[in-house]
């Protein structure tokens, strides 16, 4: 892969998670309650629904990116488990996929920040 084309992939990634991190109901409601429950030190609530096979607007399909002191001395299992156990109600009721980028301040400090594009949807089942 070639220096330009990283360059460009990494502002159009930048670009995707601006456009889809823009709030609609569920992703309001997850980014107050990771907030609220995990005093997060950083956080990105991004919408990729618009990659799947849904209606446009729907929220269905989210990656977090979240940084917590809470972490701290958690494996990573336990730090999924834990955000998974404070959004039960949007995994119950409507949210399909959910990515989770955890990590405690001391790791995002010494990370590049730069959060993955996941992949594309590959059709659901049977495909």
């Amino acid at each position: 892969m070639s220096l330009s084309f990283q360059h460009g992939r990494l502002i159009s990634d930048l670009v995707t998670r601006k456009m889809t991190s823009l709030g609609g109901v569920v992703a309001n409601a997850i980014k107050t309650k990771l907030e609220t429950a995990l005093q997060t030190k950083h956080l990105e609530v991004i919408n990729e629904s618009y990659m799947h096979n849904v209606p446009k607007g729907a929220e269905t399909h989210f990656k977090v990116v979240v940084v917590s002191d809470k972490f701290d001395g958690l494996p990573l299992i336990k730090r999924h488990r834990l955000v998974n156990d404070i959004l039960q109600e949007e995994l119950r009721s409507g949210v399909h996929a959910l990515s989770i980028v955890a990590k405690t301040p001391q790791q995002w400090d010494v990370s590049d920040k730069v959060i993955e594009s996941s992949p594309n949807c590959r059709g659901g089942f049977g495909k």
